[in-house]
């Protein structure tokens, strides 16, 4: 059994981490100490470090907690129903990396735009070009 703070210093995270998992229903502790400590088991420890896995992927606590939901059940779901939901993250992380790309190529349009010089901003093509005209 670990107390809060020897879970959260195995992984190197906060305890207001493992608090904040706890009020979003990912992780609770298996028990109390006498003194009021949270503690976690082994199996805790096991889901402490699929939630840490599946956040370092870019699921949010949303997809998380399906996953969670899936894996205590697993013979009630079929795999392409987790696939699913693998393809859907990899579909929503293709329309960010878009418009990323979409903001990078309008900065380095306004950047090329400007002829970076010591000279006074009073004409700066970016500030003209980012300021709003009625």
């Amino acid at each position: 059994m670990y107390r809060i703070g020897e879970l959260a210093q195995r992984y190197e995270i906060k305890t207001d981490t493992l608090r904040y998992y706890e009020k979003h229903g990912l992780l609770a502790p298996s028990g109390r100490s006498d003194s009021g400590y949270r503690l976690y088991d082994e199996a805790d420890e096991v889901k402490l470090r699929f939630i840490l896995r599946a956040k370092g992927v870019g699921f949010t606590l949303a997809q998380i907690q399906e996953l969670l939901m899936i894996d205590a059940s697993r013979a009630s779901w079929a795999c392409q129903d987790v696939k699913a939901i693998v393809e859907n993250k990899v579909v929503e992380l293709e329309r960010k990396m878009a418009e990323l790309k979409q903001f990078r190529d309008s900065l380095q349009q306004l950047a090329d735009a400007c002829c970076g010089g010591p000279e006074s901003a009073e004409h700066c093509s970016i500030l003209d070009a980012l300021e709003v005209r009625s």
